[in-house]
Protein backbone atom coordinates (compact mmCIF):
# COMPACT_ATOMS: atom_id res chain seq x y z
CA UNK A 1 0.00 0.00 0.00
CA UNK A 2 0.95 3.37 -0.54
CA UNK A 3 -0.01 6.82 1.38
CA UNK A 4 0.19 10.07 -0.34
CA UNK A 5 -0.17 13.41 1.28
CA UNK A 6 -0.40 16.67 -0.08
CA UNK A 7 0.48 20.19 1.54
CA UNK A 8 1.49 23.76 0.60
CA UNK A 9 -2.15 24.92 -0.69
CA UNK A 10 -3.67 28.02 -0.07
CA UNK A 11 -4.82 31.56 -0.72
CA UNK A 12 -2.65 33.93 -3.14
CA UNK A 13 -3.44 36.74 -5.73
CA UNK A 14 -3.25 36.28 -8.73
CA UNK A 15 0.62 36.87 -10.16
CA UNK A 16 1.71 34.78 -7.24
CA UNK A 17 3.11 31.85 -6.57
CA UNK A 18 2.84 28.56 -4.85
CA UNK A 19 4.63 25.18 -4.25
CA UNK A 20 2.63 22.68 -3.22
CA UNK A 21 4.64 18.96 -1.67
CA UNK A 22 3.68 15.30 -2.21
CA UNK A 23 4.90 13.12 0.53
CA UNK A 24 4.63 9.68 0.04
CA UNK A 25 5.03 6.33 2.03
CA UNK A 26 4.59 2.62 1.85
CA UNK A 27 5.00 0.43 -0.90
CA UNK A 28 6.96 3.77 -3.16
CA UNK A 29 9.72 1.40 -4.45
CA UNK A 30 7.14 0.14 -7.34
CA UNK A 31 6.28 3.49 -8.63
CA UNK A 32 6.36 4.12 -12.46
CA UNK A 33 4.93 7.79 -12.27
CA UNK A 34 3.40 10.81 -9.89
CA UNK A 35 1.24 12.74 -11.17
CA UNK A 36 -0.33 16.22 -10.17
CA UNK A 37 -3.87 16.66 -10.89
CA UNK A 38 -6.56 19.57 -10.28
CA UNK A 39 -10.55 19.58 -9.94
CA UNK A 40 -12.04 23.58 -10.48
CA UNK A 41 -15.70 23.83 -9.20
CA UNK A 42 -18.02 22.45 -11.43
CA UNK A 43 -15.18 20.62 -13.64
CA UNK A 44 -14.00 17.26 -14.21
CA UNK A 45 -10.36 16.53 -12.51
CA UNK A 46 -7.89 17.16 -15.16
CA UNK A 47 -4.16 15.85 -15.37
CA UNK A 48 -1.87 19.06 -14.32
CA UNK A 49 1.62 17.23 -14.81
CA UNK A 50 3.21 13.91 -14.46
CA UNK A 51 6.89 13.17 -13.64
CA UNK A 52 8.52 9.12 -14.01
CA UNK A 53 9.97 8.13 -10.63
CA UNK A 54 12.98 6.89 -12.33
CA UNK A 55 14.72 9.06 -14.93
CA UNK A 56 12.54 11.81 -14.06
CA UNK A 57 11.19 12.56 -17.27
CA UNK A 58 8.47 15.75 -17.08
CA UNK A 59 5.10 16.33 -18.84
CA UNK A 60 2.63 19.33 -18.53
CA UNK A 61 -0.64 20.29 -19.80
CA UNK A 62 -0.24 22.97 -22.22
CA UNK A 63 -1.76 25.43 -20.22
CA UNK A 64 0.72 25.38 -17.53
CA UNK A 65 3.87 24.71 -19.43
CA UNK A 66 5.35 28.01 -18.78
CA UNK A 67 4.22 28.41 -15.65
CA UNK A 68 4.67 25.12 -13.34
CA UNK A 69 7.18 22.72 -12.91
CA UNK A 70 7.07 19.36 -11.65
CA UNK A 71 10.08 18.26 -9.68
CA UNK A 72 10.94 15.05 -7.57
CA UNK A 73 13.09 13.88 -4.84
CA UNK A 74 13.88 10.32 -4.21
CA UNK A 75 15.50 10.03 -1.54
CA UNK A 76 12.65 11.82 0.29
CA UNK A 77 10.27 9.92 -1.55
CA UNK A 78 8.41 13.34 -2.30
CA UNK A 79 7.30 15.05 -5.53
CA UNK A 80 6.92 19.32 -6.26
CA UNK A 81 4.64 21.56 -8.12
CA UNK A 82 6.15 24.98 -8.24
CA UNK A 83 3.42 27.00 -9.53
CA UNK A 84 4.30 30.78 -10.88
CA UNK A 85 1.96 33.42 -12.43
CA UNK A 86 -0.96 31.78 -10.79
CA UNK A 87 -4.53 32.87 -12.41
CA UNK A 88 -7.96 32.45 -11.49
CA UNK A 89 -8.19 29.82 -13.44
CA UNK A 90 -5.78 27.39 -11.63
CA UNK A 91 -7.87 27.46 -8.86
CA UNK A 92 -9.08 24.24 -7.76
CA UNK A 93 -8.09 20.74 -5.48
CA UNK A 94 -4.92 19.38 -6.74
CA UNK A 95 -4.09 15.76 -5.98
CA UNK A 96 -1.43 14.01 -6.70
CA UNK A 97 -1.23 10.78 -7.27
CA UNK A 98 1.03 7.19 -8.15
CA UNK A 99 1.23 5.20 -10.98
CA UNK A 100 2.83 1.77 -10.32
CA UNK A 101 4.83 -0.17 -12.42
CA UNK A 102 3.08 -2.61 -14.70
CA UNK A 103 0.15 -0.63 -14.58
CA UNK A 104 -1.79 2.16 -17.00
CA UNK A 105 -3.62 3.90 -13.98
CA UNK A 106 -3.16 6.05 -11.40
CA UNK A 107 -3.85 3.50 -8.52
CA UNK A 108 -2.81 5.66 -5.13
CA UNK A 109 -4.18 9.20 -4.33
CA UNK A 110 -3.80 12.07 -1.92
CA UNK A 111 -6.63 13.56 -0.13
CA UNK A 112 -5.89 17.13 -1.96
CA UNK A 113 -5.65 20.45 -1.42
CA UNK A 114 -7.01 23.23 -1.74
CA UNK A 115 -5.45 25.96 -3.86
CA UNK A 116 -7.48 29.65 -4.33
CA UNK A 117 -6.20 32.39 -7.06
CA UNK A 118 -8.21 35.50 -6.12
CA UNK A 119 -8.18 38.08 -9.11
Amino acid sequence: QVQLVESGGGLVQAGGSLTLSCAASGQTFSTYAMGWFRQAPGKERELVGRIRWYGGITGLTDSVKDRFTISKDNAKNAVYLQMNSLQPEDTGVYYCALQPIGRATYDYWGQGTQVTVSS
